[in-house]
């Protein structure tokens, strides 16, 4: 391996060429298949084929006696390809040495210096490319950088957004293929202009998305689809006419690896969104103050493709009192949203609502909620594009008490079940005192009219009877 336009040797050695012996150098130029005549020498001449250059010669004018027939090569990328130095001896081969000469070509992008903020490109090239199993490139110190492979430029190294403390040597590192020995190291000084700031003036615009979501719930900000060195997004605050206040919020270089960030509600998005490829677009968590205009910029070299996506966001809750339960439906970045309302499942109920200033709309609901009134109120966010996006509060009616036998307490079902006993008990008593009592009358009117008889007739019947007053 040689880089392009430096000095390389292709080392062939034998016998002192004497009577019938003789040397040819030949080459065979990548994606051609057929064999070129360098040189011819013998012991008596030397002869220059079609394919010699100015840029290749013997490295022995005495090559004749000292049997060294290497040649030096300062090679073109056109001039990589196989070279043999086939030695004969009346017209049989006696020895032959085929060389595969790969040819590296380094550059860089833009010319040296370069200005503050602008992107500092590496190639770096071999040809053939089957001869190389790896190609890197390392920062100054030492640090490896991210590398890509190219069909064009072959292998490629970033630095976007170039600052001072970038300026030194890069180093470009080339690793043969298979078994074949020496690494080639090419190293390119770049310098940095600390007076000189880039300019961005090539800006692509996409037209400007508006949009609404609920809050907590992912929403996808999709950037420009144009594959870029790093992204940055931008967010300015809802319902704020400054655009001076925008600020940084997500930075991502896919060259160095760099990631800033300012919210955890923010993430790069995945599949089919590639960061480490340039494929960008974010993934969003917003609560009711994220919503805004965001403004996603992809920077591909000097070029800068930018997307802005005004969001509304939509939050619905309750807000309990005493006497009555207000549901309140707020939304943010105003401007975005020509109506909210609320409703209900029942269509033809007609809600009254309210509004206690801008971005909110309410409906009060008497308290306690009953059947009629339960159900689902859904709060419906139309913005001026005519797009819509709804949020579901639900509202349940309290259950409905019922007591039931199986249900009482134990002292109060054990008293029920006393009930029929003392009733029965009761009964009996007032039956035996009723019979107790006409039998006493008997015997008093007996003993009246001087039937005396009667009242020892059965004398064990009045003992046994309880104490009746008069009547015992």
């Amino acid at each position: 391996m040689v880089e392009q336009n430096t000095s390389a040797t292709l080392v062939c050695t034998g016998a002192e060429l004497r009577g019938d012996i003789s040397i040819n150098w030949k080459v065979k130029l990548v994606d051609t298949d057929e064999w070129k005549l360098i040189l011819s020498a013998s012991e008596k001449k030397k002869f220059s084929g079609g394919a010699s250059k100015p840029s290749m010669r013997l490295t022995d004018d005495n090559f004749r006696k000292t049997g060294d027939f290497s040649l030096v090569v300062s090679p073109e990328v056109a001039d990589a390809g196989l070279y043999s130095c086939l030695i004969q001896k009346q017209e049989r081969k006696v020895k032959e040495t085929i060389f595969l000469l790969t040819v590296l070509t380094v550059g860089f992008f833009p010319p040296l210096p370069v200005r503050q903020y602008s992107t500092l490109r590496l190639f770096a090239r071999a040809i053939p490319d089957i001869s190389v199993s790896e190609i890197t490139w390392t920062a100054p110190g030492g640090f490896p950088l991210k590398t890509e492979k190219w069909q064009i430029s072959g292998t490629v190294t970033k630095v976007p957004q170039v600052q001072n403390a970038d300026g030194g040597t890069y180093t470009c590192t080339v690793y043969p293929q298979g078994n074949s020995s020496g690494v080639l190291t090419v190293r390119v000084d770049v310098r940095v202009d600390a007076s000189n700031v880039a300019s961005f003036t090539n800006i692509s615009h996409r037209n400007e998305i508006s949009t609404a979501t609920q809050a907590q719930k992912s929403f996808l900000l999709v950037c420009p689809s144009s594959q870029g060195d790093y992204v940055r997004l931008h967010w300015l605050l809802p319902d704020t006419k400054n655009n001076s206040k925008i600020k940084l919020v997500y930075h991502y270089d896919r060259w160095r690896g760099f990631t800033s960030k300012h919210s955890s509600k923010l993430q790069l998005a995945g599949s089919p969104y590639n960061p480490q490829a340039g494929s960008f677009s974010f993934l969003l968590t917003p609560d009711l103050k994220d919503g805004g205009l965001y403004v996603c910029e992809v920077f591909l070299n000097d070029v800068i493709f930018s997307q802005r996506t005004r969001l509304s966001v939509l939050k619905v809750k309750t807000n309990n009192y005493p006497s009555k339960l207000n549901l309140l439906c707020l939304y943010s970045e105003r401007s975005n949203v020509r109506s909210a309302v609320w409703k209900h499942d029942n269509k033809s109920r007609r809600l009254q609502m309210s509004s206690s200033g801008p971005g909110s709309i309410s409906t009060t609901l008497p308290l306690p909620i009953t059947p009629v009134v339960a159900g689902n109120y859904t709060c419906t966010l139309q913005l001026k594009n005519g797009q819509s996006i709804q949020a579901v509060q639900a509202v349940t009616a309290p259950p409905t008490e019922s007591v039931t036998p199986s249900f009482l307490h134990p002292s109060l079902s054990a008293l029920l079940l006393l009930v029929p006993l003392v009733s029965a008990a009761v009964g009996v008593l007032l039956w035996r005192q009723k019979h107790i009592s006409d039998r006493g009358i008997e015997q008093s009117l007996s003993v009246q009219s001087g039937e005396s008889e009667n009242i020892y007739e059965n004398p064990e019947d009045i003992r046994q009877a309880p104490p009746q007053g008069s009547v015992y």
